[in-house]
This record gives structure tokens, sequence and C-alpha cells, in this order.
């Protein structure tokens, strides 16, 4: 296949896994309230998915980096059909808070089976072909992509939530079954050959790459610091992402569910924007780290905001500032780990980066979530927030590193750095070598 046709393929799978989980996320939080949860009991069933997918995490990154990718992802829709419908059916028996844990710990297992192992496919598939584009640019398009259809999917679920908080669920398990046809016609492993087909030598398989996969990831000084840097901001967002929906309707002081739907719409629009100032920054700053830093100076800023905030305006675009920034950083950090970690353990070091990252989500959905219970969700943000200020040290430290990896190489090669000012390299003094190339 060309870069292209394998390009548009990554798009239409992520776009449509997107769309069919953004369906439920503009109501997440109503759904379980209106089946009976108290606020801190939410934010529980909520860090249950995350303890899911830090349990889940490393064994089903090595499954992609020995059965396959694609392997990998047919299993993620799968396991995400059955737990969707699940929590509905949870809701209908009146089950309590274990049951809407179980299930969600189940649904971290299916995200587990997702994470990873398509960036994954992609990468190895352009590597195969001869790309030689910049990642920084892929990634942020597919997150543009992806953020189109979590648009659509909020908005769409805000709609069917007004009428009942089920029908986003409902509708989630029809276009996962889609995603799964589609992923099982178009998305096949190029430029990487799946290992251990017998199941006697899976074990054996898995600890081998299980053990790659540390040397490569947590041993590798860049990689962990952006481990940690994971820890902390998807600490404070997964809890943040979810309180944001009875907040904003406490401050608005009207109990409508649509509204969430259009909160969550323009949050999709906010990270679109973060994904094409990558794109547009690419071209005057020469490293990765400077738009780590700027992102997360801002976006701690900003949650620090959306919780001093008086009014339901005030705190709404603070927060898409918030998630703005977190589109900005996204891509720039999947290039970076990219650009370090070696095809045989690729999804397996992402799997690793997502396991602290989740590891961080079960600490900041209990802790914040009590802090909500016992003070107020504004004060989960200021405090949520605050904790943020964590990453900057750990990017400076990265920065100072210096690796060729920091370095945004390709078509903007030749172009002078808007950060040679501050005594950084221009871009044109930097040949592109092995390092910087896909």
């Amino acid at each position: 296949m060309t870069p292209r046709t394998i390009i548009a393929r990554y798009y239409v799978v992520a776009g449509l896994y997107m769309l069919a989980a953004a369906m439920v996320w503009g109501v997440n939080t109503l759904f379980l309230l209106d089946a009976g949860l108290g606020i801190f009991e939410v934010f529980v069933a909520n860090a249950a998915f995350a303890a899911g997918s830090v349990i889940f995490e490393i064994p089903t990154g090595v499954y992609a980096d020995t059965r396959g990718r694609r392997a990998s992802f047919l299993l993620s829709v799968s396991i995400l059909f059955l737990t969707t419908l699940g929590y509905v059916g949870v809701s209908r028996a009146g089950g309590g808070l274990l049951a809407f844990s179980l299930v969600s710990a189940l649904m971290g297992l299916g995200f587990t089976f997702y994470s990873g192992a398509v960036e994954a496919w992609l990468v190895d598939a352009l590597r195969h072909a001869r790309f030689e584009g910049q990642l920084d640019s892929v990634f942020a398009r597919g997150a543009m992509v992806s953020g189109a259809a979590m648009l659509v999917g909020t908005v769409s679920g805000g709609l069917l939530g007004d009428v009942d908080l089920s029908l986003p669920y409902l509708v989630r398990a029809g276009l996962l079954a889609v995603a799964f046809v589609v992923a099982f016609l178009i998305l096949h492993d190029h430029g990487f050959t799946p290992r251990a087909a017998r199941i006697k030598d899976m074990a054996g398989e898995m600890r081998r790459v299980a053990r790659d996969s540390v040397e490569h990831g947590w041993r590798r000084p860049s990689v962990r610091l952006l481990m940690f840097c994971s820890f902390f901001q998807w600490g404070f967002l997964s809890w943040g992402f979810y309180a944001w929906q009875p907040y904003f309707l406490e401050l608005l002081e009207r109990d409508a569910v649509w509204v969430a739907g259009v909160v969550a719409a323009l949050i999709s629009l906010s990270t679109i924007l973060g994904n094409v100032l990558v794109d547009w920054f690419g071209r005057f700053c020469g490293r990765r780290t400077t738009l780590l830093l700027w992102a997360a100076g801002i976006q701690t800023a900003a949650a620090v905001g959306v919780g001093m905030a008086d009014s339901f305006g005030t705190a709404v675009g603070l927060f898409l500032i918030v998630t703005g920034a977190m589109g900005v950083t996204g891509p720039v950090k999947q290039a970076y780990l990219h650009q370090v970690i070696p095809t045989e353990q690729r999804a397996s070091v992402v799997s690793l980066v997502s396991l602290l990252g989740s590891a961080g989500g079960v600490l900041g959905q209990t802790s914040l979530g009590y802090l909500s219970r016992v003070r107020s969700i504004g004060d989960g943000y200021i405090a949520g927030g605050l904790a943020t200020i964590a990453v900057l040290p750990l990017l400076l430290v990265l920065r100072v590193r210096g690796e060729r990896a920091d370095l945004i190489v390709g078509r903007k090669a030749g172009r002078r750095s808007g950060c040679a000012a501050q005594g950084l390299p221009e871009i044109s003094q930097v040949s592109a070598g092995p390092a910087e190339r896909v």
C-alpha cells in the first residue's frame, strides 16, 4: 500500500472508533447519577475503569506486539460492544456501585487492547512503505479526524440523552459493530509479522516482549519522563473530563442534558484547534519540548481558573483552553515516543506509558472525587490543576537531555526556527537522520 492509503485507513478506523466512544462521553456522569449513584460513587466507578486499564495495559500491549495490531483492535471493539450493553443492563436491573465498577473495569480492558495498537499499526506500515514525512503532522491530522468524530458523537449523544440516557449507549454498541466489520476488511498488519501463533508458545513470547518493553520503555530516561508527565496530566484530566458535566450545569442553574452535549462538542472543537496549532507552530519552532512546555503551563493555569470561576461562561471558556492545550500535547508526545521506540516493542511501550497515565487516573478519580463530595467540584479543579505543575520540571529535564527526537525535522527543514532567538538550534543546521525519519 502507498503511504496515502495507509494514512487514509488509519483515519477511517480511528474516526469510527472515536465516534462510537464519544457517544456517551457527554452524558456518562449524568447517566450514572440517574442510575442512583452519588457523586463520589460516580468517580469510584470511573476509577474502576482506570484501574482496569492499569491491570490490563501491559498484557494487552504485549498481545499486540505478538499476535498483531489487527487482532488487538478487533478484540477491543468486541469487548467494548459487550460492556457498553452491560452498562445499560446494570442500570435497568437496578445494579449498584459494585456492578457498575465491575463492568467499568472490563471496559478498561477493552480500551487497553486499542491503546497503542492502532498507532503501532500506522507507524509500522508507514515505515514499510518508506514514508518520509513528519509523524507530528500525521498524528495531528489523525487527532483532527478523531476530534471531528468526537464532535458528532458528543452532540448526538447529548440529543439522544435528552430523550433517554440509555440511547447513547445503544447507538454506541451499534457503531462498534460497524467498526469491527470495517477494521476486519481494511486493517491488515504491514511491516510487522505476528508471532507466537501457537497457544503453548504465547506465554514465553509475552515474557520476552515484556522484558524488552521495560528495557526500551521504563529504563529509557526520555520515555520514563513522558510516563510521569502522563501520570500527572491524566490523573487530573481523567477526573476533570467527567466532573465538568454536573459542575457546569450547576453553574448554569439548569438541568438540561442537551447543554452537556453542546459543551462536549465545543471541547471537541477546542481539541481540533490544538491539533491544528501543532502543524502551525512546527513551522516556527524546532523543538518538541517547547510546544510541550507551553501547552503544559497554559493547561495548568486554565485548570485552576476553572475551579475559581463564578460563572458558567467563564468556566466553560477556561476548560476549552485546557482541552485545546491537550490537543497540542497529544500528537507531539506521540511523535516523540515513536521516534525512540523500536518496532518490535512499539505497542507494548505505548501501553506502558498509558499504564502510568491510567494509574494517575485511579488516584485522581478517587482523591478528587472525594474532595468534590466533602468540599466542591470547583475545589477539585483547583487542586487537580495545581498538581499538574509537576509536569513542568519533568519536561525541562527532558529538554536538557537534548535528544534528536526533540527536533522537528522533515518538510520544514531549511526554515528558520522561531526558537533560534532563545539559543536553540535553527532547523537548517540539523540534518534529517534516522531518528527524525519515519
